[in-house]
């Protein structure tokens, strides 16, 4: 079948109930952050939306890996803040050898190790969260294994990664830190990719209808596992800024970076049930968790109910899945 004609299909889909679900999720967190915004002294000064910003770029480019797999028809991993921790702990490692070594042998980790997890759900159809689990205490174990569980730290007379830390005069805006940069810079590149190439467009496809895309003869093993390689390269990029930012690296650093990327993909409005979705999406999925994190505090609670927000929504996206399955079995 040719792109044209998956992406019609894909685009004449009728819309069914559970991305309205998916879609009424979004809408309810832009409503709380637009009362919030109103409610909440000192949310919306210059500085305090320049600190959203910067809030959200790390998030932001694991919400922007989630949606890529989510895309792809296949709910999400489990492991993405773990391969973020390793790839921030091997750029660290791998400084000594040069920048160029170190960041290219990051992104190569991150994306190997991603692209092994989608050609075990592509192509012997095994169960994305199982697959992502596993590899996440592998990934842990392998890490305790090489590292003996000590911290990896750069070279105290070693500064030349400092540059990715650097912070950015915007016109109009004010300075902001090269993360958000950066995570701007992916969102369109991610965009492009997935709007204007046969490999985008093919996601699309296989995300919207598996069985339609095997019938027509898409290879959708490497389709999925193209998804996933993009997910990890994606995971390594943003290994790479937490490596330098933090100036250490251990399994401390994944933080709960994984479940704020799917809480962000989610009320971003990108449709669990796959084939539908966009970076532009995931920008907006991040800024909106980032502002309900930041009006939390403002308002004095405590970071608790920051956690159990996203813990709601992560919840609403796992009761969204089990939904839809039992709505394609009956």
């Amino acid at each position: 079948m040719k792109t044209g004609t998956a992406t019609t299909a894909v685009r004449g889909a009728p819309i069914q109930s559970i991305r309205l679900i998916t879609w009424a999720v979004g809408l309810g967190g832009a409503a709380l952050v637009v009362y919030g915004a109103i409610d909440t002294q000192g949310f919306l000064t210059g500085t305090n939306v320049r600190s959203v910003l910067a809030q959200s770029a790390f998030v932001g480019v694991f919400a922007l890996a989630t949606t890529v797999i989510m895309i792809s028809g296949n709910l999400f991993s489990l492991s993405l803040a773990v391969t973020g921790a390793v790839t921030a702990s091997s750029f660290l490692a791998m400084l000594p050898h040069g920048q160029a070594i170190a960041i290219l042998s990051t992104l190569a980790i991150g994306t190997g190790i991603c692209a092994i997890q989608g050609c075990l759900v592509g192509a012997f159809g095994a169960n994305p969260i199982i697959v992502t689990i596993a590899a996440g205490g592998l990934q842990e174990g392998i890490f305790l294994w090489l590292s003996g569980g000590a911290t990896i730290v750069p070279s105290f007379t070693d500064t030349s990664f400092q540059w990715l830390n650097q912070v950015v005069a915007v016109p109009w805006v004010g300075p902001l830190p090269l993360a958000v940069m950066v995570f701007i810079a992916l969102v369109v590149a991610v965009e492009g990719i997935l709007r204007s190439t046969r490999f985008g467009q093919l996601v699309y496809f296989v995300g919207e209808n598996r069985p339609a895309a095997i019938a027509a003869g898409i290879p959708t093993a490497w389709v999925i596992t193209g998804a996933f390689g993009v997910a990890g390269l994606l995971t390594a990029i943003v290994g790479v800024g937490l490596g330098a930012f933090n100036q250490s690296g251990s399994l401390l650093v994944e933080s709960n970076f994984t479940y704020d990327g799917i809480a962000a993909a989610v009320v971003g409005g990108t449709a669990i049930t796959g084939g539908q979705g966009s970076a532009f999406r995931a920008l907006v999925g991040s800024i909106l968790m980032a502002s309900i994190a930041d009006i939390v505090l403002l308002r004095g609670y405590s970071e608790g109910w920051q956690i159990l927000i996203q813990g709601l929504v992560v919840l609403a996206v796992v009761v969204l899945a089990r939904i839809n399955r039992m709505k394609d079995r009956s």
